[in-house]
């Protein structure tokens, strides 16, 4: 059923978005030489509602004062947001393949570093500690007065290390109502399956019990995502109210057949002929309303 309230055509446009960017982000990949793309893929629909629509953001100035912040904290993931700033126009691809990992530059790096890239917020890859820093920076915009508001994305499996729960307890505590965490449900890390390796689960109760909303989507699905993004309150910073938890069920290499829940992906490389049957399964599996 859907929501008329949500613009179908809007939902059409990012999911053909979506699709462009899994496959800029696999042969960006591919001429890198290595990535994360498992994880990768599996937040694509997420960030391209984000920064494509539903954040306040402008990337031709991106430390822009007012701007919405987003921390990936997951920031071994950060090929996912290169390749939306290549699409946004702030960098060329070409560019970016010169200047990845390289001893001369540096300036992409498989972890984020917001020392050498303007718009990343927060230099990420020590897993468990986007969210402390989203916290402080939502407890910035309330002292600031300030109305933007501030995203973290986590991993699942990254709940089981860091300090994420003693930074859930201080946002409830301070009742954060402009900060939303996206929590990225894969149920997939490094080494098998999250469930097994240490559960999370009832993650919606527990963080009910922790004094946030949980709100379960299909974060695969342009439709739940645009759904779960368009009914955020406003981000006023003196509303104190709870914070918002996005826990966005999503697939571990997602729209790539031979990737999707195989924890092998979760880092590597990928070759020729694995992009080629790569990028025409994501071709094959193109869902556009």
């Amino acid at each position: 059923m859907y929501n008329y309230n949500i613009d179908m055509g809007l939902v059409k446009k990012l999911e053909e978005k979506s699709i462009k960017i899994r496959k800029d982000l696999l042969n960006f990949i591919y001429r890198i030489g290595m990535g994360h793309l498992g994880g990768e893929l599996s937040i694509v629909d997420i960030v391209v509602a984000l920064y494509h629509h539903y954040m306040n953001y402008d990337p031709k100035n991106p430390k822009w004062e007012e701007r919405d912040r987003l921390i990936l904290s997951k920031g071994h993931c950060s090929e996912t947001l290169y390749t939306i700033f290549s699409d946004l126009g702030m960098y060329t691809m070409d560019y970016m393949v010169e200047h990845f990992e390289t001893l001369g530059t540096a300036k992409f790096g498989m972890h984020s570093n917001r020392k050498y890239v303007d718009a990343i917020e927060v230099s990420a890859g020590s897993l468990g500690h986007g969210l402390p820093i989203a916290v402080g920076l939502a407890l910035g915009a309330r002292m600031q007065k300030k109305n933007w508001r501030t995203f973290v994305i986590t991993g699942d499996g990254e709940l089981n290390e860091g300090t994420n729960w003693e930074a859930f307890m201080a946002a409830a505590h301070y009742k954060l109502g402009n900060l939303v965490a996206i929590i990225d449900k894969n149920s997939l890390q490094m080494t098998g399956f999250t469930k097994d390796v240490m559960t999370i689960d009832p993650l919606d109760e527990k963080l009910k019990a922790f004094g946030w909303e949980p709100v379960v989507i299909d974060g695969n699905d342009m439709y739940s995502v645009c759904e779960a993004l368009q009914n955020l309150p406003p981000a006023d910073p003196f509303v104190r109210r709870k914070p918002i938890a996005i826990i966005a069920n999503t697939t571990k290499g997602k729209g790539v057949d031979f990737m999707e829940n195989v924890a092998t992906w979760h880092g590597g490389g990928i070759a020729k002929e694995q992009l080629d049957t790569a990028l025409a399964s994501v071709e094959k599996n193109r869902r556009v309303r």
